[in-house]
């Protein structure tokens, strides 16, 4: 301290009292130490990974890391964690919302592990769009079969061990404004391993085996007025695609589908939203297994487990209130029901299935949302961890 008084202050010798400008130096000193050890460690902790309240694309991408613990019926008790980054490539303009790159990967007490990767990328004044999912998992699981009657047999549960890679690109292009058209493909590849019937398993003895391998052109519409895709806090967007599969391009079937997503946005109170969504999963022609439409996952129908229900239509519907409680502090409230078919004509007069949640939200950075969902259904229940809202 007499060295920092002496340059600070430039006392003569022998003077008693410290200098003024010392005294006030000192005290800021101790004040911002005093701060930091008031600093919850938590805080501390998420800061160290990334946390932040601004986003700094200056250097490239803005990365943020975040681990945490899930469960849900298919996968039991695990441990997940997510990245996010945020950026903006090199010729987009000023107004473009900002690309994102999530990496979600996870492990679990049953087994199951995998890593999943999804990107989106506005180029320009947003006048095209990069759009990349992956997914490599494997997943000790169940199956029942096809349709409402089985699923709800218990008899019928049995246990599997699936490996799967799924790699769906697609890019669009605006062609008025908010619209977009694009073209992708889709490649999907199944593996049901490790039989709990063996050589008597309904996977073993279907028609089309244990494995499988879906290959697919598609094609994509979107109306999208969204003003952040990962947490859109007003908007709403119409989104169509349809994949033809065929063995010309190395699919083991010939089968299509058309995806049909409607999604609403309402900005309440300040940062408060109310978000509806509708979705649409139907297929036509030889659908194996792997590719009927499935109820249930931590987007759509949350706590139900992961292929259950399946059937070659699936639909649903779900409407969330989003609570800013304070600063990065959130939570979720959701309703929802969803049902299979064998048709679209059917699932009218379907089985039809309740679902509703909580969950809480930690915005890690900028309108990116760490979130913890808990979901309840008939007779099920499932807690997920995942980065960016569920719609």
């Amino acid at each position: 301290m007499c060295v920092s008084i002496g340059l600070a202050g430039a006392a003569p010798p022998g003077q008693a009292d410290e200098p003024v400008e010392a005294v006030e130096a000192v005290e800021a000193v101790e004040g911002a130490a005093s701060a930091e050890e008031k600093q919850g460690w938590i805080d501390r902790i998420l800061t160290k990974l990334g946390a932040s309240d601004a986003v700094d694309v200056s250097q490239g991408i803005d990365w943020g890391v975040l681990p945490g613990p899930f469960y849900n019926p298919e996968m039991g008790f695990g441990i997940g964690a997510a990245a996010i980054g945020l950026y903006k490539p090199a010729n987009a303009a000023q107004e473009t919302q900002l690309s994102t790159l999530s990496i979600r990967g996870f492990g679990t007490v049953k087994g199951a592990y995998g890593i999943s990767i999804e990107n989106n990328t506005f180029f320009a004044d947003d006048s095209y769009r990069f759009l990349i999912e992956a997914d490599l998992i494997n997943m000790p699981t169940a199956y029942w079969g096809i349709g409402y009657g089985s699923a709800i047999d218990s008899a019928n549960k049995e246990a599997y061990t699936r490996k799967e890679v799924v790699l769906q690109p697609k890019i669009m292009m605006r062609v008025r404004p908010n619209v977009y058209v694009g073209a992708g493909w889709s490649l999907q590849y199944d593996d049901a391993v490790k039989l709990e019937r063996g050589a008597d398993s309904k996977l073993a003895t279907d028609p089309h085996g244990p494995r499988v391998l879906s290959s697919g052109v598609s094609a994509h519409f979107s109306y999208d007025t969204r003003d952040f895709i990962p947490n859109p806090y007003r908007g709403e967007s119409l989104l169509a695609n349809v994949t033809v599969y065929r063995r010309g391009l190395g699919s083991d079937t010939n089968m299509e589908n058309v995806e049909l997503t409607f999604n609403k946005y309402f900005r309440m109170r300040e940062r408060d939203v109310l978000a509806f969504d509708a979705y649409a999963n139907m297929n036509w022609g030889d659908v194996p297994w792997d590719m009927m439409a499935t109820l249930g996952n931590n987007k759509r129908m949350r706590g139900y487990f992961s292929g259950q229900f399946r059937d070659k239509v699936m639909a649903g519907v779900q409407a969330e209130y989003r609570w800013h409680i304070a600063g990065r502090q959130g939570m979720v409230f959701w309703l929802g029901t969803g049902a299979v078919s064998p048709n679209v004509g059917a699932l009218f007069r379907g089985h039809w299935l309740p679902n509703g949640g909580i969950g809480y939200r930690f915005e890690f950075k900028p309108r990116v949302n760490v979130r913890f969902d808990a979901g309840v259904g008939r007779n099920t229940k499932g807690v997920y961890f995942q980065i960016n809202e569920a719609f």
